[in-house]
């Protein structure tokens, strides 16, 4: 190999701006693959204050103007953005001379850019399907969700190979889109434990008693969910079950995330009379979320639906113990009573009895975070994750310099 294997991400997060768990994911991986050997570049939409072109721990990210016009609705800000984000792409692929070996994608919202560059510049396009439309809404009922779900389609029947967070998910994505087998690839997601390591010296002086202060008193446990307040997380399966914890054990709620079920969310709990026991943060600063990681006595994860789990290993990563729903891809990420307490899922009885079985026993606890931090260390690392992907790219540019396609490459130093 004459030259270094060179690959495009696009996403349409990334930090500064963090929507969901793309823009992590994208970023760990990014710099992670960059340690590894690997040249990436990283094609993102703008955002308020960060630089346009940057380079973060070897990875150089350009930030697009992600088309600023007014636009009637999402889907056509998507298309647009897209339309910006090839055209940007593409100049800076021009400007590297074509040295591009691979694009790709994270996800339908760089779908249209993404194929459109597979096509231009004739080089293989990977996809990581992080979560599809159908199982976010349990089928598709609208014709706006029918728009995704056919965007998710394209896209993965574009790619050459379609990376997934967990097995779980491979089978969802295999059935949804009707893909071959040998075009699915497993690679979980990861966490980054020095992100906590950083804070974890709040523990060891007074400001972290103060600071949990700020949440619970010194008497109350403190019960922590961290996620988007759509349906899909479950969150309202937790409001239900706060009256049942609290019969048992004196806590505190704590609801980190904003969505459209936040007032609804409030109003029940008023409705219940435990407002003075359930604080909604909305969005919260990374320093403040990770202390609350750490400052928690159990994390609670209750999706209905979930392709991997971020937030459980977010936990892990912080020793924190796990309460999660015993499906998707946090059925894999967590072993019940030895890395965390799996409960059924929309079940509010259930995630009672998951989060008094963990304030209740305190060598329970401290057994099940042990193991689960030890488990993380090992198969959840972002460096052994962005080896996995990079022998993905490899293994597509050999079948690649193989195909019909390879007759268009200009440069071949890399095969």
């Amino acid at each position: 190999m004459t030259r270094e294997l060179t690959v495009m991400m696009l996403t349409w997060e990334f930090p500064p701006r963090i929507v969901g768990g793309i823009s992590p994911h994208v970023y760990h991986l990014a710099t992670n693959l960059a340690k590894n050997g690997v040249k990436v570049y990283v094609v993102t939409c703008d955002f308020p204050g960060a630089p346009r072109h940057e380079v973060i721990d070897g990875a150089e990210v350009f930030r697009i103007d992600s088309y600023k016009n007014p636009a009637p609705d999402f889907a056509t800000w998507v298309y647009l953005m897209n339309v910006n984000m090839q055209k940007e792409a593409a100049a800076i692929v021009n400007d590297l001379n074509g040295k591009v070996d691979i694009f790709h994608a994270h996800d339908w919202l760089v779908a249209t850019a993404s194929i459109g560059l597979k096509h231009v510049f004739r080089k293989p396009l990977i996809a990581t399907v992080h979560s599809t439309e159908i199982g976010r809404r349990n089928g598709i009922h609208l014709d706006y969700e029918r728009m995704i779900h056919e965007t998710e389609s394209w896209l993965t029947y574009e790619a050459w190979k379609v990376i997934c967070c967990s097995n779980y998910m491979v089978s969802h994505v295999k059935w949804a889109f009707n893909l071959p087998q040998d075009k699915l690839v497993m690679i979980p997601n990861g966490v980054n434990t020095e992100e906590f390591a950083k804070f974890r010296d709040v523990e060891k002086n007074g400001d972290f008693n103060a600071f949990r202060r700020r949440f619970a008193l010194p008497e109350e446990k403190l019960v922590l969910f961290v996620g988007r307040l759509v349906y899909e997380k479950g969150v309202h399966v937790l409001v239900n079950a706060v009256p049942k914890v609290l019969e048992k054990v004196n806590a505190k709620f704590v609801i980190v995330g904003n969505g459209y079920m936040k007032e609804s969310l409030s109003n029940i709990v008023k409705n219940m009379g435990f407002a003075h026991k359930v604080i909604f943060t909305g969005f919260v600063d990374e320093e403040t979320l990770r202390k609350l990681q750490i400052c928690a006595d159990v994390s609670v994860v209750p999706s209905l639906f979930e392709p991997f789990g971020i937030v459980a290993l977010e936990a892990m990563a912080a020793k924190t113990p796990v309460v999660v729903s015993d499906t998707g891809g946090l059925s894999e990420i967590v072993e019940h009573d030895k890395t965390g307490v799996k409960v059924y899922p929309n079940n509010p009885d259930s995630l009672a009895w998951g989060i008094t079985k963990v304030l209740l026993d305190k060598s329970y606890a401290d057994y099940i975070r042990t193991n689960a931090y030890r488990k993380i260390c090992e198969k959840y690392n972002w460096n052994l994750i962005s080896q996995q992907t990079k022998t993905v790219y490899t293994s597509v540019l050999e079948e690649y310099s193989k195909s019909a396609w390879a007759g268009a490459v200009k440069d071949t130093s890399i095969l």
